[in-house]
């Protein structure tokens, strides 16, 4: 099997990456739909992506395909002595490839690159109804030490 190669994701990439995201039954349970409004607002998020220098939209290639993207955010902070901690983000694997390993191979990538920047932890999210991917996370080293919450704005 050939090797990903990762990137920081460009203007063109943007639609075949709203389609990764969207490739995925809790997030199509949501309800979401391309409008021309929301297009927009996904432009107006890419842009604001792309020039901070806080947050990487990243893309995975595969045999000279998108094969999966996460987005990483920086956040210094003063809870952990000044440290830094890398946030991972819409981790998505295409539905096709998924079961060859290329997930992990993502996911420690975005460790490195938390390593490359100093950060002192990485940390992420993930819907309590994903139990495949709460394993995922777990034999990669990830540890269920928080409880979190939302709410909608």
């Amino acid at each position: 099997m050939s090797e990903p190669t990762f990137r920081i994701a460009k203007r063109p990439d943007v639609p075949i990456l709203l389609d990764l995201l969207a490739d995925d039954d809790i997030t199509r349970s949501r309800g979401l739909r391309a409008t021309e409004s929301t297009d927009a607002a996904c432009w107006a998020a890419f842009e604001a992506i792309d020039a901070d220098p806080r947050n990487e939209l990243i893309v995975m290639e595969f045999d000279g395909e998108i094969a999966g993207t996460c987005q990483l955010t920086f956040i210094p902070g003063l809870s952990r002595g000044g440290a830094e901690r890398m946030t991972i983000e819409a981790v998505r694997t295409r539905s096709d490839l998924r079961g060859r390993g290329l997930g992990g191979k993502l996911i420690r990538w975005a460790l490195d690159r938390a390593r490359e920047r100093g950060c002192a932890m990485a940390q992420l999210t993930t819907d309590k109804r994903r139990g495949d991917a709460h394993r995922f996370y777990a034999a990669l080293g990830f540890e269920q030490s928080h409880e979190g919450f939302k709410i909608k704005l």
